[in-house]
């Protein structure tokens, strides 16, 4: 789904006129060479670099290429908060549903790449370091500027959408990620979809074929796995007059990009009980803090499990 829906704002950026390049970074043992070595070019000439996902291992490696003065970062994923309170921290660059875990072999044989991608990350002198996204901020680093991104050319090239009467579910890949334990998210699922009369469920693009498979047997929901990102796909409709969801990216950027279309975004909250073993530390309070710092949103109680 990752890829397809690449492909798709591939397509999109060329019809902005943009002229796009695209690296088969993943196409096997030789591709990631085949791909560095091919921007190494482009990326020490460049002056202004725009990158994504900055726990990316493939962004930190590309990063100790470029001698770009001009960076930024554009995310408006969770991992965006995280990214810029460790930068304010000084601290190393990890995923939030990883840390306070042990590194792993391939995180020490990469300490190195992720530390020179943190310095290069880090405003100075010669250097200037933007993030553009709709997440909240709340601890930036000296030098670093925030743009926020109010969705703005979402709603001008899409929309508005034709809203329905009913309710559409939200995914989340949290599960993947052994933050949540699969049975516990399938029976809140069904609990939640049912009491909201919610019809169909919009995957996200992590979430496994297995997965999918028996929550569209056990809950009778319609799963669609979107071609485009959530918010293209809400604003060019039909959409639910009611989106549910649980902490994540959308409860952010679903009110941004439906602005002034009267849909109304509710999340429930993660209830410790669904955490795994295994699960982060400081999960529940990252998760909580989701919540908390988004706007126009319905917060929902947890659902009650058996």
């Amino acid at each position: 789904m990752t890829r397809g829906q690449l492909r798709r704002m591939a397509d999109l950026a060329r019809d902005e006129g943009y002229r796009v390049r695209w690296e088969e970074a993943r196409g096997g043992t030789t591709a990631p060479f085949h791909t560095i070595g091919g921007l190494a070019g482009p990326l020490r000439r460049a002056d202004r670099i725009v990158m994504g996902d900055p726990f990316s291992r493939y962004v930190q490696l590309l990063l100790t290429i470029t001698r770009a003065r001009d960076l930024v970062v554009v995310d408006d994923g969770t991992a965006t908060m995280e990214f810029v309170a460790q930068l304010a921290r000084g601290e190393r660059l990890v995923r939030w549903h990883r840390k306070g875990g042990r590194p792993g072999p391939r995180d020490l044989l990469f300490a190195p790449v992720s530390s020179s991608a943190r310095r290069r990350l880090t405003p100075s002198g010669r250097r200037r370091v933007e993030v553009f996204s709709s997440m909240p901020v709340t601890e930036t680093p000296e030098g670093v500027t925030v743009t926020a991104n109010d969705f703005a050319w979402t709603r001008a090239r899409f929309g508005p959408p034709r809203i329905t009467r009913g309710a559409d579910m939200v995914g989340t890949s949290l599960v993947e990620t052994g933050v949540v334990d699969g049975d516990r998210y399938l029976e809140a699922v069904r609990d939640l979809a049912k009491a909201h009369g919610a019809t169909r469920y919009f995957a996200h693009r992590r979430e496994n074929a297995a997965k999918l498979h028996r929550l569209a047997a056990e809950t009778g929901l319609e799963i669609v796995r979107p071609d485009l990102p959530l918010e293209l796909i809400a604003r060019r409709g039909p959409i639910g007059r009611t989106i549910l969801s649980f902490p994540s990216t959308v409860v952010h950027t679903l009110p941004l990009a439906l602005a002034g279309t009267g849909v109304r975004v509710a999340v429930c909250d993660i209830d410790p009980r669904w955490l795994t073993e295994t699960a982060s530390p400081r999960a529940q309070g990252f998760l909580s803090g989701v919540t908390d710092t988004a706007r126009d949103v319905h917060r929902l109680a947890a659902v009650a499990l058996a």
